[in-house]
Formats: structure tokens, sequence, C-alpha cells
């Protein structure tokens, strides 16, 4: 879909805004750091808005290019089942969770900082695993139904979050995943209805 891409405004709008903020911050280190979730900082200065806007910042351009591909891989399927106002919903509750489990698992290092819209983008993809559990999707092109890309995902995130010394936020994966699956069944509940049909299709078909 991201050849159309201009069919999906909530996901051009999200691309459009996160490209332009990040690409100035990268040429700005004072903005940079004003918005970069600095968890000693947040906590001492309750600089919480940090929470949200260290999501529109990133660490260079390969990191801030491959969530923006995500983000148009993406994103035009939830706003095709779920509309533009609730794909920016279900993003920025992902966003906020991803943010805040963040603060909640590195609050005893407050030198730990994070940028990136990497928890968002992670309650995204996992909102397109619900209503598409079955579909295949290809990673590190290794192909799989989405449902098992979602549990090794969730598996990996909570097991690397507790690693020393990583680069990866992984605990803002996690916290993102969840919020988007969250959020996703609060304003589209017919979706566990969808995922439960197709996991039984799919399951059928296996014992045939």
């Amino acid at each position: 879909m991201i050849e159309q891409i201009g069919n999906y405004p909530a996901t051009l709008a999200l691309i459009f805004i996160t490209g332009l903020v990040s690409l100035y911050a990268l040429f700005n280190a004072a903005f940079l750091n004003a918005h970069v979730l600095h968890i000693g900082v947040v906590i001492r200065d309750r600089e919480y808005y940090r929470l949200l806007s260290s999501g529109f910042v990133h660490a260079g351009f390969l990191h801030l290019a491959v969530n923006l591909f995500v983000l148009a891989s993406f994103g035009p399927v939830v706003e095709t089942n779920v509309g533009s106002y609730r794909l920016v919903f279900i993003y920025f509750l992902a966003l906020t969770g991803g943010s805040y489990w963040t603060l909640v698992h590195n609050r005893r290092t407050p030198d730990y900082k994070a940028v990136g819209a990497s928890g968002a983008i992670s309650g995204i993809v996992l909102s397109v695993c619900i209503f598409f559990p079955l579909s295949m999707v290809s990673v590190f092109f290794i192909p799989m139904p989405a449902i098992v890309f979602a549990i090794l995902f969730l598996l990996g995130s909570a097991i690397l979050a507790q690693r020393k010394n990583r680069i990866i936020g992984h605990e803002a994966h996690l916290g993102g995943a969840v919020s988007g699956l969250v959020g996703t069944l609060m304003i589209e509940p017919r979706a566990l209805i969808i995922f439960l049909e197709q996991m039984a299709e799919g399951l059928s078909g296996t014992q045939l």
C-alpha cells in the first residue's frame, strides 16, 4: 500500500509530521535534547511532555527511515479497518504506553535516554496482527504468519528489555505493542471476533 499512501490521510500526516520534526531535530541539537525521553529529567523536572515529543525525534537518518517505512507499510492497513481518527488514537496511545513503560522500567537509571516512534509503530504493527493474524509477513526475509511474529515480538521484547547496556529500547516496543493491542480492542471490539474467526478457520484448514 506504500505506493497508494496518499489515500490514507492519517498515516500520511503522521509520516510527514514525524519526518519534518525529526529532520529539524537532527540539525538542531538543542531542540533534540529538549525532547529526548531523558528519564532523570522527566522525573526530576516533571517534563512529562517528553513522553510524547520523544516519539517525533530520532537518533539518525537510518533510524528515522526504518520507522517511517514500517509506518507506511502497516499504517494504511489499520486506517482501512478502523478509520483515520481511530488510527491516530491507537498511534498516540501506543506512543504514550511505550514511553511510560520505558519510564517505569528505567526509573532507577536516571541517565537513560530514548528517542523514536518505535513504540507507537509497534502498536500499529500489532494492531494489524489482530485483523490479519494468519497473513504472511517477512521478518529478516523469513516468512511467517502475523500471529507468530506478534508472539515472538512480544516475548523477544520482554526478554531483551532485561539486558543491560542495550542500545535498542525494547521496553518501548513492548509497551507500545501492548498499548496498541488494547487500543485496537477498545475502539473496535469486532477485531477480537475477526481474530478468533480467522484463527478458527486457519486451525480447521490445518487439521484438514
